[in-house]
């Protein structure tokens, strides 16, 4: 029995310590959003933050994450309004949208570090971060819109 704490709730799920955390997010605890990408926590489809720091979940077992507090998009609102989430909206960022819950969780990291990065600074965050459709340009100014609406909620 593996004890977890997601998005403010503590759970105890049956798995192997290894587990991979995305699984265990989407197989065992039904939270789909977080995506599968390549497996190997180099596309960033599947961040969440572990403690408010980006993590890749595909390749974080389970044994890490153990008493860490583990947040992922469905944890930051339960209505879509995270100032992050608004701005992805209101600057239409997604296009097929696969990788951007990932982009978004990173995105909120940044701005709890960094509540008014630079374009420098939004870069760097969100390098390990790959949009196959290239809304980078968006995603930087949804960023910066974000952290003037208090995007470090």
């Amino acid at each position: 029995m593996i004890a977890l704490t997601v998005n403010g709730k503590k759970h105890e799920i049956q798995a192997e310590p290894e587990m991979p955390l995305l699984w265990a997010l989407r197989d065992l605890l039904g939270m789909t959003g977080t995506k599968y990408g390549c497996g190997k926590g180099l596309c960033g489809s599947c961040t969440v933050l572990m403690d408010n720091e980006p993590i890749r979940a595909c390749s974080m077992p389970l044994a890490a994450v153990a008493d860490k507090n583990i947040t992922t998009i469905e944890g930051l609102s339960t209505d879509g309004g995270h100032p992050v989430q608004q701005a992805w909206l209101q600057f239409s960022v997604p296009q097929c949208g696969y990788c951007q819950a990932g982009q978004i969780m990173s995105a909120v990291a940044l701005l709890r570090k960094n509540p008014k990065p630079d374009d420098e600074a939004i870069d760097a965050a969100m390098s390990g971060n790959l949009c196959r459709c290239g809304t980078y340009t968006r995603i930087r100014k949804a960023i910066h819109h974000a952290a003037e609406q208090g995007g470090a909620k």
